[in-house]
């Protein structure tokens, strides 16, 4: 009786790569794991992404599909109590799966540092910042939705205090990519971490808020600073986040590309409220833009002509809070509870 003639190893081989790399391709595209797209950066990122989803399902299939083969295969049969075939080393085999994770971690490293540096990691240059004589009143009202947290400006004192000195500080993080070059950002907003909220300051307009509002298609440089513990300012939608760090300015330069609102979160654990440190990005056309500042600019002024400033060192943690605590949903007790270090 003669034997079936048995498939070529080689070929078993190429058609089970084949399947491999087609499902794991379709797979790296399709898996749906990321929010909606909504700045320049985000296609960047997501092509990364892809790329490691696509390469981590092809190595899943292949070490599972071979534990699953072998647990078939070579499995003891009934009746088969003998010892198993003695096996050596197998130089050609270490060598390849030495070799192909290597190259794989190698072309990720340097894809990673070409994303990096499209999205500008290597472009925050040195800036000059005026150091202002120190001011510690607080102005009681804050616009925006969002927990806006305490501002630190002195009302009578923004006007006429004096810049006492000036130096050049650099900054981390996400600077203009290479196709902006050295242009400055057609919107600047300096954003502050603080236990548990973000502060929005619109320098060129003098608004404050606690919400980020933005014009679409156009570029957008946040300076971030902490004034307490490191926080970190994400935004999922934007593929951005960016530690702010007391005492070490930070940078994100970014263009967002879809109007609408999105989620700002903070993700550095923070403190113990810090799942409630969020906020939101609106992204509006340049005229809601102009809008809305517009709107602010005269509310604040007339808020500014009423607001008293106090000083937050005569109040005690619950007064310093208090103001806050129904926008958190904090209660009494748990308000009482609360010592942030402030001062």
């Amino acid at each position: 009786m003669e034997e079936k003639e048995k498939v070529p190893v080689s070929i078993i081989t190429l058609v089970v790569g084949i399947v491999v790399t087609i499902i794991s391709v379709w797979l790296g595209q399709n898996h749906g794991l990321l929010p909606e797209q909504a700045s320049k950066q985000a296609p960047l990122v997501d092509s990364f992404f892809n790329v490691m989803f696509t390469i981590a399902t092809a190595l899943f299939l292949v070490v599972e599909g071979t534990i699953v083969f072998c647990v078939i295969k070579f499995r003891r049969r009934k009746g088969d109590d003998g010892d198993g075939d003695p096996f050596k080393e197998n130089l050609p085999l270490e060598i390849f799966w030495t070799a192909i994770p290597s190259i794989i971690v190698i072309g990720l490293g340097v894809y990673s540092v070409d994303v990096y540096r499209e999205m500008g990691g290597f472009e925050p240059a040195g800036i000059t910042v005026a150091h202002h004589g120190s001011s510690h009143q607080q102005v009681a009202q804050v616009s925006g939705a969002a927990l806006a947290a305490p501002l630190i400006a002195d009302a009578e004192a923004m006007e006429s205090e004096a810049v006492a000195t000036t130096k050049v500080e650099t900054k981390y993080g996400l600077g203009p990519s290479p196709a902006q070059g050295a242009k400055p950002a057609d919107v600047v907003v300096d954003i502050t971490g603080i236990q548990y909220g973000w502060l929005m300051n619109y320098p060129d307009s003098g608004v404050f808020a606690g919400e980020l509002h933005i014009p679409v298609n156009k570029d957008i440089q946040i300076n971030l600073s902490a004034n307490d513990v490191i926080h970190a300012f994400w935004i999922p939608a934007f593929r951005l986040k960016q530690d702010a760090i007391p005492g070490k300015d930070t940078q994100l330069r970014f263009v967002a590309t879809k109007t609408g609102e999105y989620p700002v979160y903070c993700a550095e654990l923070c403190g113990a409220y810090h799942g409630a440190m969020r906020t939101r990005v609106i992204v509006e056309t340049q005229e809601e833009y102009e809008a809305w500042i517009a709107e602010n600019t005269m509310a604040q002024e007339q808020q500014l002509n009423q607001a008293v400033a106090v000083n937050t060192a005569d109040l005690s943690d619950s007064d310093y809070l208090s103001p806050y605590a129904s926008e958190m949903g904090i209660d009494s007790e748990a308000l009482n509870q609360i010592a942030p270090t402030y001062h």
